[in-house]
């Protein structure tokens, strides 16, 4: 992706100049006439480097030196000028500018240093991602598996990953929807850019906020200086937003802009920033259901789920349960530098036999354990039978009869709300499809929106 340059100089034939050399050598070039307008440019497209005359009026090329540093420090700046004496370049270094040209210059003079400039943004750009990247990864994911189920996620996947669409990856927790979103990454157009994740899950809405879009120096308290956001630090990249059905409403209506116009503003600032950034969403909700409860808005599941991307349970693919086993145990080996242990066959059966309420995860965490635990090379199924056999404690330890009871009220009320989208809202219609008379009908749903358990709108 070519990078942008801001050429500021209040005469045209210099800006002309300056930015059909630059165009000619791959760059996008913007301009701007003074100062003022150049903060607003550098604050709307992000440039790489930005390329300023030393005399102008009303704010000279020191000043918006020393406004550009205050800003963004990273962002190298060229000062040019037809003053070439020694006092105007020392002035010009020790305000922080990357170079200083003198006029007249030579084309090739000038994208040199350019390109020097970009160069230098860019190292600095990779190195804060990765300094603020949230969870290690391999550089290569690793898919396991050879089962239909799996063959033809690997399809999807090949075909998605050549696109810059919007992913949304559904699954039950475990299941691998991280190491998918890192192989979509990994064999896209961005391969070589950053790939950020943010766990929707871990942080309030208003940390959240300024998280995913950055904040303004003095935006809140607490706030004591500039810090930019997953969107701003993925640029030309990808951001995973991993479980996005716990992002609360507010925030939703935000990130749908972001998504539809790529546009997005810092915490505490009204100037529109322009990004290039590639989506990938996860959950372990089903979105639809979300949107008929009102938890979730209709048009950002629309706007999110271009390729939707589902990935089963490992109880639906036990047939390559033996190929994972198989693949956690070396990774093991290799971590701790010791020999691969295997499982005996009766060891395999036993797994395969399992219902795996954790997935891939689950089946992890007890291939290390048995790898570390065991003392012979030969993992037996002895040694693993204890395990499988804990007892998931469900995450209301209530009566059975009351679970129950909360059970049925919950596919009562999807029941419901399925059938009045498929009859448009029309209550006559869907009491008559479920049975029940159009009063008790109004009556569940009143009950349902007093708890907030619908929208409100239904």
């Amino acid at each position: 992706m070519n990078s942008k340059v801001l050429v500021v100089d209040d005469k045209q034939m210099m800006r002309d100049s300056v930015g059909t050399t630059l165009q000619r050598a791959g760059y996008k070039v913007v301009t701007a006439t003074n100062g003022e307008t150049a903060m607003t440019l550098v604050a709307r497209h992000r440039p790489s480097a930005v390329v300023t005359d030393l005399k102008m009026p009303e704010m000279d090329g020191l000043e918006l030196l020393d406004r550009l540093r205050t800003a963004d420090n990273k962002l190298p700046v060229i000062v040019m000028s037809a003053f070439g004496t020694i006092d105007a370049a020392v002035d010009a270094m020790k305000g922080g500018a990357f170079d200083f040209i003198q006029k007249p210059f030579e084309g090739d003079q000038l994208v040199l240093n350019v390109r020097r400039a970009v160069d230098h943004h860019k190292l600095l750009q990779e190195n804060e991602a990765l300094r603020s990247t949230v969870a290690e990864y391999e550089s290569t994911p690793v898919l396991v598996g050879r089962s239909p189920v799996m063959r033809k996620l690997a399809q999807q996947i090949q075909q998605m990953a050549r696109s810059h669409g919007t992913v949304l990856i559904s699954g039950e927790s475990g299941t691998g929807k991280e190491i998918v979103a890192r192989t979509i990454h990994a064999h896209s157009p961005r391969r070589q850019m950053i790939m950020m994740c943010l766990n929707c899950a871990a942080l309030s809405s208003s940390l959240l906020e300024s998280e995913l879009f950055g904040h303004e120096k003095g935006a809140f308290t607490g706030a004591d200086q500039l810090r930019k956001g997953r969107f701003e630090l993925s640029d030309g990249g990808t951001l995973m937003l991993d479980e996005i059905s716990e992002i609360k409403p507010s925030l939703q209506a935000k990130l749908l802009r972001v998504l539809q116009e790529q546009q997005f503003e810092r915490v505490g600032s009204s100037l529109t920033m322009q990004i290039d950034v590639r989506v990938i969403a996860t959950t372990n909700r089903n979105l639809q259901s979300e949107v008929l409860t009102g938890a979730f808005r209709q048009d950002l599941f629309y706007r999110l789920n271009v390729l939707p991307i589902h990935l089963p349970p490992l109880r639906d693919r036990r047939e390559d349960i033996p190929l994972l086993a198989e693949h956690f145990l070396t990774k093991v080996a290799m971590r701790e530098g010791k020999e691969v242990k295997q499982f005996e066959d009766s060891a395999i059966d036993l797994m395969q036999g399992y219902s795996w309420h954790g997935n891939v995860r689950e089946l992890e965490n007890i291939c290390e354990r048995a790898s570390i635990l065991s003392r012979g090379q030969l993992i037996k199924a002895d040694i693993i039978k204890s395990w499988l056999e804990e007892t998931h404690v469900p995450v209301e330890a209530v009566d059975p009869c009351v679970q129950d009871v909360r059970r049925l009220e919950v596919v009562e009320r999807e029941q419901v709300v399925r059938a009045l989208g498929e009859f448009n809202g029309n209550r006559q219609r869907t009491a008559e499809a479920l049975g029940i008379g159009v009063r008790t009908l109004g009556l569940k749903l009143k009950k349902w929106k007093d708890q907030h358990l619908v929208a409100q709108t239904i």
